[in-house]
């Protein structure tokens, strides 16, 4: 098992070398210069702007500032924000909280609202029933986040006075942040379901089993669904890792705290080094359930536990 687990982190290198490069050129691409842009609101002259470049080594050619930056990273440093002065990882840990709720509990609005769809569906197939519960997925992949976000608000907050439209603090200012993120992630896992299930109800211990009388529901939960889950991991892993770094559409819909809020505070100020903390944060993190994913797989098909050996 560990030579299984250190050859998916040996995997991982290479991408997030690629990742850290990628965003370290980006943020120096930003257009106009974050030290003018935090300077000017004080005042400040060309003489001060150029002792701040100086002192954040932002004069010095790319590839020392590159090495740089690998070197701080090594050390556990993400640098300072340009703006409060204070440590990039500190920002992030205080923000990742709120992010971390939002993308568990749309998670598992994805994956409860994916497994009913994509069930019925198969079980149902050639039924508008199946035609239904496709209909739904495809509605949920299509519909941008922040289209329905807005639709849930006028409905349930201007016109009902159900939900509070902003703001965190509650379960109700949870609730439809959650769904909308969720729901948009439903779609793909109900569509891999269905089609697994399929080919699952298709094999001969299944038509064995309900030949001998088993019944459905137990046929579908103890043996259907469990084999048929096994290649939706990869995807549910993937989308997990998608709804911890992609929910700065919704957390800027309905104004809540959180890692994508930060990240577009700090673009619209030009603080590239929360920019590339917070998108060098979640790159990782995306990295690492992928592998997660991967070694999963070993406890949940018996097969492959030879082949990690």
């Amino acid at each position: 098992m560990l030579p299984y687990v250190l050859k998916r982190l040996l995997y991982a290198v290479p991408v997030i070398w690629g990742v850290v490069t990628l965003v370290f050129v980006l943020t120096r691409a930003l257009p106009g210069d974050p030290v003018e842009t935090m300077l000017s609101q004080s005042g400040g002259s060309a003489e001060a702007i150029a002792q701040m470049r100086a002192a954040l080594a932002l004069d010095a050619p790319l590839h020392e500032q590159y090495a740089r930056f690998w070197w701080d990273l090594a050390r556990g440093d993400l640098g300072r924000s340009l703006f409060t002065n204070r440590p990039v990882l500190t920002t992030i840990m205080e923000q990742l909280p709120n992010t971390i709720v939002l993308a568990l509990s749309a998670m598992l609005v994805a994956v409860f609202c994916g497994m009913v769809l994509g069930v019925l569906a198969a079980v149902y197939q050639n039924t508008w029933v199946d035609t239904l519960c496709m209909t739904l997925a495809v509605f949920g992949v299509s519909m941008p986040v922040f289209w329905s976000g807005i639709l849930l608000i006028t409905l349930f907050s201007a016109a009902l006075h159900w939900l509070p439209a902003t703001g965190q603090g509650s379960f109700k200012h949870l609730l439809m942040p959650m769904f909308v993120l969720g729901f948009a992630s439903s779609g793909a896992i109900a569509r891999l379901i269905r089609a697994d299930m399929l080919e699952v109800l298709a094999e001969d211990y299944i038509v064995t089993a309900r030949a001998k009388g088993l019944r459905l529901r137990t046929t579908i939960v103890r043996h259907a669904l469990r084999n048929a889950l096994i290649p939706a991991l990869t995807l549910i892993g993937l989308q997990f890792g998608f709804l911890l770094g992609g929910t700065v559409v919704t957390e800027t819909v309905f104004s809540r705290q959180g890692i994508g809020r930060l990240v577009i505070d700090a673009i619209l100020w030009k603080d590239f080094p929360v920019v590339q903390g917070a998108v060098l944060f979640s790159a990782i993190a995306y990295t690492l359930l992928n592998i997660v994913v991967d070694v999963s797989y070993v406890f949940v098909d018996p097969r492959l536990r030879s082949d990690a050996r």
